[in-house]
């Protein structure tokens, strides 16, 4: 059976780390317990733990706008690093040193053009419930293919920021994340609109 994919932009903080030398671009690629927009007919959330198998096991590309002309980093090469932690879904990876990057990726990180971060996944197992005459869908575990710094987020209130190492280490704000929403959706939506 064929599963259908998924990608949802999430509130959060993304960074980039000038760490002895190399650029590494941080952030959140998902926050957990948190509501997104409107789905098309339904709000999601992701449950803490959602990522936890996927992320021992699977084989997850980092992408810019979930273009895979433009691989950022892979965890199987090492130079994607995933895990869980306390907000959601926290990953770094060590950018590409080449010149597309610091034009394409790094420079609008920097200027603060691009500030949102996405998913793709696969559901593997979600819950369904009516909350306050809504349905709610919670995502409880997911095949992870993709995280991604993205330009067009669905959550306003998602911020992302550059920042040299030294900076990153002398702020005391702790990462804010990105809630998530179906860029297919929102991209029909405009397309309807017109």
């Amino acid at each position: 059976m064929n599963k259908p994919e998924e990608r949802r932009v999430v509130v959060g903080e993304l960074r980039t780390i000038n760490e002895g030398g190399g650029l590494k671009i941080a952030g959140h690629a998902a926050k957990f317990d948190l509501m997104s927009e409107d789905l098309g007919g339904f709000r999601e959330r992701i449950a803490p733990g959602a990522f936890a198998k996927t992320i021992q096991s699977g084989d997850v590309r980092a992408l810019w706008n979930h273009d895979a002309n433009i691989v950022l980093g892979r965890n199987t090469a090492g130079t994607l690093r995933l895990s869980e932690d306390s907000a959601g879904l926290y990953y770094e990876v060590d950018a590409p040193d080449t010149q597309l990057v610091r034009d394409m990726v790094l420079a609008p990180i920097a200027r603060g053009d691009v500030n949102q971060c996405s998913f793709g996944f696969y559901t593997l197992s979600d819950k369904w419930a009516k909350v306050d005459g809504e349905w709610v869908r919670t995502l409880l575990e997911v095949d992870l293919f993709d995280v991604s710094p993205v330009t067009y987020p669905a959550y306003p209130q998602t911020d992302v920021a550059v920042r040299s190492l030294q900076a990153a280490q002398a702020s005391a704000v702790p990462p804010v994340l990105f809630d998530a929403t179906d860029l297919t959706l929102r991209r029909m939506r405009l397309d309807l609109a017109r």
